[in-house]
């Protein structure tokens, strides 16, 4: 590739830098407070809740991510087209267009968050198990309501716990946007692939590739400011 091709392809890489981002952005969003939540669904004391929050966590992490995004991306066809579905909701669902890149976001957008809320859950449940059963007490003596022993006492500690792990789940989710492809939503590397078979050249994905170099080492640096400002806690 000559270096003015090389250099529309870096172009057309940083114009579709932006869906990439949206989707790591909502990610994050979305599945970090629905990663709390599971978490204390996990630990509740009512043995159902446990255990069907224990399934979802089993199949999220226990199955490709790839694969999620390929179901959450199909499953309106298969409704559609299923022959037990109630006509409410064929009619419902005769609107959407999976072509529409709206559609392609949000399919995308829920097996990420589904996928990723799962390991984040797991993430704080080991945080918050992990701050002695003595500060519960202690705050209890308080006269604090577990409520406010929870937001005043314990999230802070877990917070400053969970950061390193968290880290390394943010860093892995920038790289694995790649994986929206697989449904031709339009990220940088569907466009590196196109620009591949274009070119011939492996050039394109190389590109692409330090696109994400650079975001997750941008990421790198982010978390470990945030380690040191959270050092106060120990």
């Amino acid at each position: 590739m000559t270096s003015q091709e090389i250099l529309n392809v870096v172009k057309l890489l940083l114009e579709y830098l932006v869906p990439t981002l949206k989707v790591f952005g909502f990610t994050l969003l979305f599945s970090v407070p629905l990663g709390m939540v599971v978490a204390l669904l996990k630990m509740c004391k009512f043995k159902p809740i446990s255990y069907l929050t224990n399934i979802y966590i089993l199949i999220m992490r226990g199955t490709p991510l790839m694969l999620q995004v390929i179901v959450a991306f199909y499953a309106v066809p298969m409704l559609k087209n299923g022959e037990g579905t109630p006509q409410f909701i064929v009619n419902l669902l005769n609107n959407i267009d999976i072509k529409d890149e709206n559609y392609m976001f949000n399919a995308v957008l829920v097996a990420f968050v589904l996928n990723y809320a799962a390991y984040f859950a797991e993430i704080f449940r080991g945080g918050i198990e992990s701050i002695p059963k003595g500060q519960y007490e202690a705050a209890a003596a308080l006269s604090m309501t577990r409520t406010q022993t929870f937001f005043k006492i314990i999230l802070p500690q877990v917070v400053k716990r969970v950061v390193p792990a968290s880290a390394n789940e943010v860093i892995t989710l920038v790289k694995d946007t790649s994986l929206a492809n697989v449904v031709a939503y339009a990220e940088i590397t569907l466009k590196a692939k196109q620009q591949m078979q274009l070119y011939s050249s492996l050039v394109p994905l190389f590109i692409a590739g330090a696109f994400y170099f650079v975001l997750a080492t941008v990421l790198t640096i982010v978390f470990s400011y945030v380690e040191k400002k959270l050092d106060y806690y120990k």
